[in-house]
């Protein structure tokens, strides 16, 4: 199963609604952002957080509290689907707002326990998370594009198929994984620890 967070952050262009929107997906609201979403038209299953930010006089019925206030909305929200059973979780809307935002939504990805493939969109790339629990990720990457590997926690790193490779080398959150190439074929990247992809959107 596949579900949409829409987060209370700035609104996805319409490149990323067209790319994450294209197949049926149940959207639910990360707080708020079930708002932003009705506003655009989409129609929202439920909604998902501390619902200390959202009009819940027009989600009656519709919604689900994740009271826990050591995680973020987002963090939970993530487990929460997939507790569920949800398999693919695309995230967008989560750009935007304090600058907090922008590692917080990065520490979700670390926070949120394995068992699905987890994405945020952004307007000119997506972030995929790789988790430990789940295996590697194979990407096809073409010739000198431009992907980058970011170690959300202290783990060993293997990169293979690209310009660049790295053979189960120790990262923690640095710049050693930045701006690595493609070679016209697949690339596999998989760690001991949960890492952060940035490919082309």
């Amino acid at each position: 199963m596949r579900a949409i967070l829409w987060c209370n952050g700035s609104a996805p262009g319409a490149v990323v609604m067209d790319r994450v929107l294209e197949q049926n997906a149940d959207v639910f609201g990360v707080d708020g952002g079930a708002d932003k979403a009705a506003e655009k038209g989409i129609v929202v299953k439920e909604v998902l957080g501390d619902l200390d930010s959202v009009d819940l006089s027009r989600w009656s019925g519709k919604t689900t509290e994740l009271p826990n206030q050591d995680s973020s909305d987002l963090a939970k929200s993530i487990e929460e689907l997939i507790g569920r059973g949800y398999e693919e979780i695309d995230i967008v809307g989560a750009g935007g707002g304090s600058s907090s935002h922008i590692l917080g939504n990065w520490a979700a990805l670390c926070d949120a326990p394995g068992g699905a493939k987890v994405s945020i969109h952004h307007n000119d790339s997506v972030t995929v998370r790789v988790h430990p629990d789940d295996g590697g990720f194979d990407f096809f990457s073409g010739d000198s594009e431009e992907f980058s590997v970011f170690a959300l926690e202290k783990c060993k790193v293997w990169i293979s198929g690209s310009r660049w490779e790295i053979k189960g080398e120790e990262m923690a959150m640095s710049t050693r994984g930045m701006s690595n190439r493609g070679l016209g074929q697949m690339v596999s990247i998989s760690g001991d620890g949960v890492l952060a992809v940035l490919i082309p959107g």
